[in-house]
């Protein structure tokens, strides 16, 4: 049960920094640090939800 809120939360998580990331390749450009920095992070958190799931099955 911990398992899947730890998931679901993460993977609301990785929708809202998404959609930040949209904006700001929208406002900034995709190769703006700002961009990047998104990018990165989103990265780290979509191999985590990843992990997550493989784990479950």
């Amino acid at each position: 049960m911990l398992k899947h809120l730890k998931r679901t939360v993460l993977y609301k998580n990785i929708n809202i920094l998404k959609n930040q990331m949209i904006k700001s390749g929208m406002e900034n450009g995709i190769s703006s640090p700002e961009t990047i920095k998104y990018s990165q992070e989103l990265d780290k958190m979509i191999y985590q939800y990843q992990r997550m799931v493989k784990s479950t099955y």
